[in-house]
């Protein structure tokens, strides 16, 4: 027989049987399509060295005025601005205690236990103390005014912390008398648990046959982050709104906007922030009332215009709130052309500025489709794309279902208690879509989807060789898409530049796809022998003629049967032909490699192949 040339359709197919997606691709890893050819996708590298504590949900970058470029980072424990190469945690304080904490210290020990009446700590929450004295030995002064993270709360008005050094028999103070404490807002989980009562919390974070303080539905710690011109907007979701002054410098905590000059009515709790485009008013999505301390979750209320204090509505101003009529709750909001889409539970609403008197418009535009995650809308190619629990959508105007090939496989591998977490990723560059998700088998990111918008195809892929991503900003002000990992230690986690090089920050990392099966004889009725491989494989930032692809063949004789290696073979960039020895009736091949200093995309495969019986 003369040589077999085999193009494979784009994109990654799930929806059928392996056999049923003949001359398709069926399986990848950080492959992605371009102009219908699949590549393995760029590196990854470190932005800064510095690492940040606690796992980071949502990211926001900027410019201000003056040129500076600001990375707002929100994780589980901490708040972050991030100005060139330094990390500078903002986090709001919660309370402080002026002279009224007392120390105790056990012999041969680095436990510390606290004593301030009603704190209001939990298990993770961070205290800075000041103007201790040295409890007599090795617990000094130094050691005691410094940042500590509570280790377990015994009781309302007692907690532990470890401290840098260990005590010993001479440690018989209690600090002094003028020990002052100054609590940060407390943490958050870094996962969903599902209900409250006992052994829904942290073992340690409340007293003993007490009930767990945190609300049934929002225990993740998520963060929404916004800019008001040169200074950033926070709020944690189900909690409080804060604030953070550039001019005050990078060493200044975020305030709650209800402490700042002229504060009128602020919200105290919301789902959700965002400032508009144009108009410059501050929202809050899912928040109270005005006169009411409980947060109702279908309300949306502004400030006043180019105000972030100013939440009074007046004849005079441009501040007000409605309630929404559609569903139960409002899921998550995005910031879009001339718009901003809000999506409840049963729907999405556009809201438009239209000036006084009504200020905004709200108009429903589209019934059933809504948002799987708080965090899984994006902007692109001028449209929204978003994904739902049924689903993935567009919107310019109206909704849109997309047909995706992976759909099934991907929904029916979510893990639906940790679906928050999800969320949409953009590499305009390459003009795709990723969104990152929990499996059914992880409590943490461990897979994403990934949707390139103009050539309409999909692939997947996992977050192995260190690809966990929690949180995504696009390439707009920054030269490249940004992303931050979370590692096993909670300490030590990074924020990284994407699409640059080859690499896992220097390290290998690895890059499949593998097609689906393909009858060999065209009846399928005989074996097959393939006894030589023309390959057609492009190197990107070639080091060395010794880089290489490997091309497996694989094979079985019935669909329901277990693929089996047939052949392996290494592809250099001075290849022309290998050879090869595979004998099957149907055949499916893989292309692979591990490396950081170059990439490849495929082209056309050619198989020289011959007929080799019936049996």
């Amino acid at each position: 027989m003369p040589l077999a040339k085999y193009v494979f359709k784009p994109g990654i197919n799930k929806e059928g049987t392996n056999y049923s997606n003949e001359g398709g691709w069926f399986d990848a890893d950080k492959v992605r399509f371009r102009k219908g050819r699949p590549e393995r996708i760029g590196g990854w590298s470190k932005y800064t060295n510095d690492s940040f504590i606690g796992t980071c949900r949502k990211l926001n970058v900027y410019r201000a005025a003056s040129g500076t470029n600001y990375i707002n980072a929100g994780t589980h424990q901490k708040l972050y601005i991030v100005q060139g190469n330094a990390f500078y945690d903002i986090t709001p304080i919660r309370a402080t205690t002026t002279n009224g904490i007392t120390f105790a210290a056990t012999n041969g020990s680095t436990t510390i236990t606290a004593t301030d009446s009603d704190h209001g700590a939990v298990l993770g929450d961070f205290v800075t103390f000041s103007e201790a004295v040295s409890l007599g030995g090795n617990i000094t002064a130094t050691v005691l005014n410094q940042e500590y993270q509570i280790t377990a709360v015994p009781t309302v008005n007692t907690y532990t912390f470890t401290a840098t050094a260990t005590a010993n028999s001479s440690d018989s103070g209690n600090g002094g008398s003028g020990v002052d404490g100054a609590y940060q807002i407390n943490t958050g989980l870094d996962v969903y648990v599902s209900s409250t009562g006992w052994g829904s919390g942290t073992w340690g974070a409340s007293t003993w046959g007490s009930a767990t303080t945190l609300s049934v539905t929002n225990q993740l710690r998520l963060w929404s982050l916004d800019n008001f011109g040169d200074d950033a907007i926070a709020n944690v979701r189900n909690g409080g709104i804060y604030y953070w002054d550039e001019s005050a410098g990078n060493s200044t905590r975020a305030v709650n906007i209800s402490s700042l000059s002229g504060a009128s009515n602020v919200p105290t709790v919301a789902l959700q922030v965002m400032v508009s485009d144009v108009d410059k008013h501050v929202i809050a999505f899912g928040c109270n009332p005005i006169g009411s301390s409980t947060l109702d979750p279908l309300f949306v209320r502004f400030s006043d215009t180019e105000s972030t204090a100013d939440w009074t509505p007046t004849a005079t101003n441009q501040a007000g709130g409605v309630q929404l009529s559609m569903g139960s709750t409002i899921i998550g909001a995005l910031r879009t052309r001339q718009e901003i889409l809000i999506w409840t539970d049963a729907g999405i609403v556009s809201m438009r500025f239209v000036g006084a008197p009504f200020v905004f418009s709200f108009n429903e535009v589209a019934h059933g489709p809504s948002l799987i995650s708080p965090n899984a809308a994006v902007n692109a190619n001028n449209q929204v794309y978003f994904m739902d629990r049924g689903g993935f959508y567009s919107y310019s105007g109206s909704a849109q279902r997309l047909p995706c090939t992976v759909l099934d496989y991907v929904l029916s591998d979510i893990n639906e208690g940790q679906s928050y977490k999800i969320f949409g990723a953009v590499n305009e560059n390459a003009n795709e879509i990723m969104w990152f998700y929990p499996s059914s088998d992880s409590l943490e990111v461990n897979k994403y989807v990934m949707y390139n918008y103009l050539e309409n195809v999909w692939s997947i892929g996992t977050t192995s060789d260190n690809f966990v991503r929690t949180a995504w900003n696009e390439a707009l002000i920054l030269t490249n898409p940004i992303a931050s990992s979370k590692n096993d230690d909670s300490n030590t986690n990074y924020l990284y530049n994407h699409e640059i090089g080859h690499s896992d920050d220097g390290n290998n990392f690895s890059a499949y796809i593998e097609s689906s099966d393909f009858d060999l004889d065209p009846d399928g009725e005989k074996f097959i022998a393939v006894n030589k491989i023309i390959p057609d494989v492009q190197f990107r930032d070639q080091q060395t003629t010794s880089d290489s692809v490997t091309i497996t063949i694989k094979g079985r004789n019935y669909p329901l049967e277990d693929l089996s290696t047939l052949s392996t073979v290494s592809v250099t960039p001075a290849s022309t032909f290998t050879n090869t020895r595979a004998r099957s009736r149907q055949c499916a091949i893989r292309v692979s490699n591990t490396s950081n200093d170059y990439g490849w995309r495929l082209g056309d495969l050619r198989l020289d192949i011959r007929p080799d019986g019936k049996r």
